[in-house]
C-alpha cells in the first residue's frame, strides 16, 4: 500500500500553497493524499468544532481542484507538532507551509516548521506562500557524501523522475575561517578542495549510472552551502537536503543549512530525515 503524501493545514495562505504543492505532487506521483488538521483554537465548543471542519473541507475542495484524486481529511486532537510527528511515520512525506494560523496558532517557521522538519521521519516538505513551485524542470540537491545526504538523493531522484527534471547535484565546499589568517595554508585548502571535489564528481558518476533514466547535472564549488543552494533555488521546482551533514555540510543541523535555506530558498525546501524502520 502507498504511503500517503501528509499535509497540515490550517486555513492560512502559506497552507494553501502547502495544499496546492502537494496535490500536484500527489497526482505526479500517483499517490493518495492526506490533509490533517489538528483542532487546537477554540477546541470544545461546537463554533471551535465547525471552524475546524470547515478549514478541513475548503482544504479538500482545494486540493481535488488542483488535481488531486485520492484525497481524506483527518481531524486531530492534541500538540501540533506532536500529531504532524506521527503522522510523518506512515506518511511518504509531510508537507507544510512555512507559516500557519488556526490550528497552528500563530507558530511561525522556527516552530512548527522547524520542529517538524528537525524530527520527523522521511522528507518535510516546506512551501512559502508566493513560492515558485513548477515550470524551471530542476530539482536541487545538497551533497556531501554523508548518510542523509544519500537519503535526499534518493527523494531528488524520485522528484526528477516524476517531473522528468533535471537533477542539479551541488556540493559546496566552505573554505575555514583560519585561511582568513593564514595565507600558508592556501595551497593545502586548494588541494582539499580538490580531492573533495573529485569524490563528489565519483559520487555522482555512481548515482547517474544507477538512474540512467534520470537527466543529473553536476555542481562542486568553493561556496557557504547555504549560499549555493539558495543560488541553485532561483531556477528550480524544488531544493532537497539531508537534516544532518558533513564535510562540506559542515555543522549541518537545522539552525544551519537546513534552517538558512528554509528562510531563504526562493523555491520550496524539503528537509530529509533517514526512517528509523
Amino acid at each position: 500500500m502507498s504511503r500517503p503524501i501528509v499535509v497540515g493545514v490550517d486555513g492560512s495562505t502559506p497552507s494553501h500553497a502547502a495544499v496546492e504543492w502537494a496535490a500536484a505532487d500527489a497526482r505526479r506521483r500517483r499517490l493518495p493524499l492526506r490533509l490533517v488538521h489538528v483542532c487546537e483554537q477554540r477546541r470544545g465548543s461546537a463554533e471551535g468544532l465547525k471552524y475546524c471542519e470547515g478549514t478541513l473541507e475548503a482544504a479538500a475542495d482545494r486540493a481535488r481542484a488542483a488535481g488531486a484524486q485520492e484525497v481524506v481529511s483527518e481531524l486531530l486532537e492534541g500538540n501540533v507538532v506532536e500529531a504532524l510527528l506521527g503522522q510523518a511515520v506512515t506518511g511518504d512525506c509531510v508537507v507544510l507551509g512555512s507559516r500557519g494560523v488556526g490550528g497552528f496558532a500563530g507558530l511561525a517557521l522556527g516552530s512548527v516548521g522547524l520542529a517538524v522538519a528537525g524530527h520527523a521521519e522521511g522528507p518535510v516538505v516546506v512551501v512559502r506562500a508566493g513560492a515558485e513551485t513548477a515550470g524551471h524542470g530542476k530539482i536541487v540537491v545538497g551533497d556531501d557524501g554523508s548518510d542523509t545526504a544519500r537519503e535526499a538523493l534518493r527523494y531528488a531522484v524520485e522528484q526528477a523522475r516524476a517531473r522528468d527534471a533535471t537533477l542539479l547535484v551541488v556540493y559546496a565546499w566552505s573554505q575555514p575561517m583560519l585561511a582568513t589568517y593564514g595565507p600558508q595554508f592556501t595551497d593545502l585548502f586548494t588541494d582539499t578542495f580538490d580531492e573533495d571535489r573529485d569524490a563528489a564528481q565519483e559520487r555522482l558518476d555512481i548515482w547517474a549510472s544507477e538512474y540512467p533514466d534520470v537527466r543529473f547535472e553536476g555542481s562542486q564549488v568553493r561556496a557557504h552551502p547555504v549560499a549555493a543552494l539558495a543560488d541553485a533555488s532561483a531556477s528550480a521546482e524544488l531544493v532537497v537536503v539531508g537534516s544532518r551533514g558533513r564535510g562540506g555540510f559542515a555543522a549541518a543541523v537545522l539552525g544551519s543549512v537546513s534552517h538558512g535555506l528554509l528562510h531563504h530558498a526562493v523555491c520550496p525546501v524539503a528537509v530529509v530525515r533517514p526512517r528509523t524502520a
